[in-house]
């Protein structure tokens, strides 16, 4: 019982470090990230032109935000769940969108100048914990259907 109440203290206080990392990384977004689409699309941007970017740093700065946003969500899961098997699988879905993403982000930037939506929200899954969001409710409902 002891150890049930301890193993749960941990989980909890490692989910709300994780948590609060994300925020931390939300909150000074402008300070660690080369990203001018920050600005960009906090005004009216339907009807204006990409911004002028220097490539290889917007690369790096959103590389450097996917790659801590990916950290934090597998210790999330990892906490959360504790199955090698579910850390592998969330680690190859990551990487896989990773190249997805990345490659539709350069692809939308370069040769789809219209695309402002589209780029909006690819942005979004790169920079933001969204994937965490949906894998954890689907490796809980995967769970819960393999004890049955």
């Amino acid at each position: 019982m002891r150890s049930n109440i301890r193993k749960s203290g941990v989980e909890i206080l490692t989910a709300i470090f994780v948590v609060l990392c994300f925020g931390l990384i939300r909150t000074f977004e402008n300070q660690l990230f080369y990203d001018p689409f920050l600005e960009y699309f906090e005004l009216d941007f339907k009807n204006l032109p990409f911004p002028q970017v220097d490539v290889f740093k917007l690369f790096c700065g959103l590389f450097l935000r996917y790659f801590l946003n990916t950290i934090l969500s597998l210790i999330l899961i990892y906490a959360l769940f504790r199955d090698g098997e579910i850390l592998k699988f969330s680690t190859f879905l990551y990487l896989f969108f990773l190249v997805i993403l990345f490659v539709l982000f350069f692809v939308i930037l370069n040769y789809f100048p219209d695309a402002n939506w589209l780029l909006f929200y690819v942005r979004r899954f790169i920079i933001q914990p969204i994937f965490v969001l949906l894998f954890i409710p689907a490796f809980y409902y995967q769970q819960q259907n393999f004890k049955k």
